[in-house]
């Protein structure tokens, strides 16, 4: 049976990854991001896709501020967001555990598929 072994990465903050998952959680939250990906929008043009008011809208948007995935910045009325990405690369580290775990148990279920197809 394999174990997991812990990386020799730096400590993961688990709140901040809270955060940070939270924020994952939700498709219009993800899709808001996919936005910012492609660069800064303001709250209108990020509620305009899914046909919701700007109070909702900006109910999402400080899900992905408190997980400082967004920084929001306003001039005179007019909010605007950027994506900030350096949250998710804690994710990543988190995630990059398990995707050495998953793939050591792949390649040792590969070896014993061909070790099996030799032997017959």
């Amino acid at each position: 049976m394999m174990t997991l072994r812990s990386t020799p990465t730096a400590p993961i903050d688990e709140d901040r990854l809270d955060l940070v998952f939270k924020a994952l959680s939700d498709r219009t939250r993800r899709q808001m991001l996919a936005m910012l990906s492609r660069g800064s929008a303001t709250v209108s043009e990020l509620a305009a896709p899914f046909d919701m008011s700007l109070p909702a809208a900006s109910k999402h948007l400080k899900v992905l501020e408190n997980a400082q995935l967004v920084i929001r910045t306003k001039s005179g009325r007019v909010q605007t967001c950027t994506f900030q990405p350096d949250p998710m690369a804690h994710a990543d580290q988190w995630l990059e555990h398990y995707r050495v775990f998953w793939n050591n148990r792949l390649e040792s279920l590969k070896s014993y598929l061909e070790d099996k197809d030799s032997d017959t």
